[in-house]
């Protein structure tokens, strides 16, 4: 993509009130991108956290960035993406123009862009670089339940491709709370190996605790993580210090085979280069959009 002077990123999720490590991979792509000089700006706005959404609305000059472009750093359409960012942006559509003039175009979420299945396999080649594919099973696990039912049919859609490409013995979507389970690993799988990759966008609790307890993995917590003090950059590294113990013990011997556990998928630093290019993908997309209806119309 072609550096604009008059335009800005705003990437946007969930954050989290209890959970401080749930912004670090948004604030360090915000960095990354902001180093590569595409944007005249380069922010970020969260639900949970602050900035909030509002406040994302008055981060833009108008008289010098002309368009936004909203990125949701979301695993998968759905309410938040659907119907929260939306509202709370003020959004009436792909495209927005403000009574400044200002034009804010909303693009596609991150874990919706065709790369993700590539991220999904470096992941699992990165935790477990020495193992045959052909005896390995990869299990790309969400969370499942109605609460979640996107991420679900996403984690389905990661794992069908992969499977399509036949270069592990098995790929597998599990859940942490609806069939297939997890917790049922020993029993969905035969090989000798095992690669476990959380779909999520941020580690936390679900991937230092969580999931390891489901796939039968020791506690690797050297202090309780409910015990944390201080600010809140203080919280997020003691958190991450503590958590990512559970990733560098890797493989895990249980029931005789190795068992490899990855960081959660939304860590990986390509995922600047997905929200770069779902800016250009919509400028692409409305370009052919604006040439078809050209064409209709002659």
């Amino acid at each position: 993509m072609n550096a604009r002077s008059d335009a800005a990123l705003l990437i946007v999720a969930h954050g989290s009130t209890v959970n401080p490590d749930s912004s670090a991979p948004t604030l360090a792509q915000a960095t990354k991108i902001r180093q590569r000089k595409v944007f005249a700006d380069v922010a970020y706005a969260f639900w949970k956290e602050e900035p909030s959404l509002r406040d994302a609305l008055f981060l833009f000059d108008p008289e010098s960035v002309r368009e936004v472009y909203v990125v949701p750093n979301f695993i998968s359409e759905g309410y938040f993406t659907q119907t929260v960012i939306p509202r709370e942006l003020e959004l009436n559509g792909s495209i927005t123009k403000r009574s400044s003039g200002q034009v804010w175009k909303y693009c596609e979420p991150v874990g919706n862009h065709s790369m993700m299945t590539e991220l999904l396999m470096k992941r699992a080649r990165d935790i477990a670089p020495d193992v045959d594919p052909a005896e390995t099973s990869l299990l790309i696990v969400a969370h499942g339940t109605d609460l979640n039912e996107n991420s679900a049919v996403a984690a389905k859609r990661e794992a069908e491709k992969i499977r399509a490409l036949g270069k592990y013995a098995s790929v597998l979507n599990a859940y942490m709370e609806e069939p297939p389970l997890v917790s049922d690993w020993q029993k969905l799988t035969r090989t000798p190996n095992v690669v476990v990759v959380p779909f999520f966008i941020s580690d936390g609790l679900h991937s230092y605790e969580d999931i390891p307890r489901l796939l039968g993995i020791p506690s690797c917590h050297p202090k309780p993580l409910g015990n944390l003090t201080g600010s809140l950059d203080s919280a997020r590294d003691d958190v991450e210090s503590s958590g990512r113990e559970v990733f560098r013990r890797n493989p895990y011997k249980i029931g005789g085979r190795s068992l490899f556990y990855a960081p959660s998928i939304g860590t990986d630093p390509g995922f600047a280069d997905i929200i770069i290019d779902q800016t250009a993908k919509f400028d692409s997309e409305a370009s052919r959009d604006r040439g078809a209806k050209l064409i209709a119309k002659s």
